[in-house]
């Protein structure tokens, strides 16, 4: 707002208040409730998710884990 739109009228065509978006709108505040059905299918995601995770660090530990023939040849032990 410029100071001489506080003492003369607003200019014809200058400011169209249909269009006018500044005033922010009202957003519901509550959350939603999830259903029992979003709920297992979430539980199910995340075990899915929790198995896949489990079988990776099993590969990587096949990869990059000791060498089952390997005796003891790492630090030595204090």
């Amino acid at each position: 707002m410029n100071l001489f739109e506080l003492y003369e009228p607003a200019i014809p065509g200058y400011q169209s208040t249909e269009d006018d978006k500044s005033k922010p709108e009202w957003k519901q505040s509550r959350k939603t409730k999830l259903t029992l059905t979003q709920i297992n299918k979430l539980r199910k995601m995340l075990d899915v998710r929790k198995y896949e995770k489990q079988h990776n660090l099993k590969r990587v530990h096949a990869q990059y884990g000791p060498r089952p023939d390997a005796e003891g040849g790492g630090a030595p032990s204090l």
